[in-house]
């Protein structure tokens, strides 16, 4: 080769790369960068498991009120049916019960605050199983308390009492106090016969007579029957010992 055409080809050969250099094509190198896909991070949240066990209803209960008809349902989702509930601690109001499932039904015997653990078993290999605290309020619906106690003055054995209803009905109410002697002999000191209107909270109720001389007790009872839903209330007090009248015969 000639030095001519060698400087020919050196000419053509340093174009050649600086067409390469400047082409608008991306450099198969760097196009292979631009396609590969991203990390997987390995911290990534498993998938919730659609099986688990869990219960849904509140811990709170519907409230009711004593002899009141009671009915609520325990639920839970997941797991492999049938599920199964039971009692594991702490008790039902007195006349409730609870069936394995998940039903509750009967009628409170009386007022208070009842706290009890469920829980809640599945029929998968390996079982699933769950506990939860619930609660139920049985309100007062009817209520007798002393507002002045039962006392002595003079030859009379007096006091006064009230009474509630909390529940969503009227009651007709008997009110009946009674001075029992040493004897066995009662007295009738108090009496009353209405209507007491539903939301009435401590209605006083006095009562009171002469006795003759001697040691009483003093039995106070109240009943309240609800006719639309054919309940009766009782409620009972009663003096802690007798009372005693020093004058008089």
């Amino acid at each position: 080769m000639t030095s001519k055409s060698f400087r020919r080809f050196a000419r053509y050969a340093l174009l050649g790369a600086g067409w390469l250099f400047t082409s608008p094509f991306v450099p198969v190198h760097a196009a292979a960068q631009q396609t590969q896909s991203p990390p997987q991070s390995e911290d990534a949240p498993d998938e919730p498991d659609e099986n688990q066990l869990l219960i849904r209803t509140d811990s709170d209960l519907p409230e009711t009120y004593p002899y009141e008809p009671y009915h609520a349902r325990l639920r839970a989702d997941g797991g492999v049916p049938l599920l199964r509930w039971r009692i594991e601690s702490g008790e039902l109001p007195p006349g409730v019960q609870l069936d394995d499932n998940g039903m509750m039904h009967g009628a409170a015997q009386r007022a208070g605050d009842f706290q009890f653990t469920a829980s809640v078993t599945d029929a998968g290999k390996p079982q699933q199983a769950v506990q939860k605290r619930f609660r139920i309020h049985v309100r007062a619906a009817f209520s007798l308390n002393w507002k002045t106690p039962a006392h002595v003055n003079g030859n009379r054995i007096e006091g006064s009492v009230t009474v509630s209803n909390t529940s969503p009905d009227d009651m007709d109410l008997t009110f009946d106090v009674k001075a029992v002697a040493e004897n066995g002999r009662a007295t009738e000191i108090g009496y009353q016969h209405f209507r007491l209107r539903r939301g009435t909270v401590d209605k006083e109720l006095p009562f009171g007579d002469t006795l003759p001389h001697g040691g009483y007790l003093v039995d106070v009872n109240a009943v309240g029957e609800a006719p639309r839903r054919k309940l009766i209330y009782r409620e009972r007090l009663q003096t802690p010992g007798p009372l005693q009248v020093t004058i008089g015969p």
